[in-house]
């Protein structure tokens, strides 16, 4: 099954997170399909704390790939300041 999940980055403490398409067995860092945005939780001043491409994420979902509830809270998120 194909999952549109975080994927972890960043330093010790800093957390950053890109948002993928993936495949459900692969590991969290692992390899993924695709990077459709990414959630910076701890942006401070000029940094943007979430970038997502829904367009991408509403195409993924047509073709059956589940969100996680971290990535379905972004996407609402997402569309509200689109809005």
């Amino acid at each position: 099954m194909v999952k549109i999940r975080l994927s972890r980055g960043g330093a010790k403490g800093r957390p950053f997170y890109h948002i993928v398409v993936t495949d459900q067995r692969s590991p969290r860092d692992g390899r993924n399909i695709e990077r459709v945005g990414y959630y910076n939780p701890v942006a401070s001043g000029a940094d943007k704390r979430l970038e997502l491409d829904v367009a991408k994420v509403q195409a993924w979902v047509a073709k059956g790939a589940q969100l996680t509830d971290k990535v379905r809270a972004l996407v609402k998120e997402a569309g509200k300041l689109a809005a």
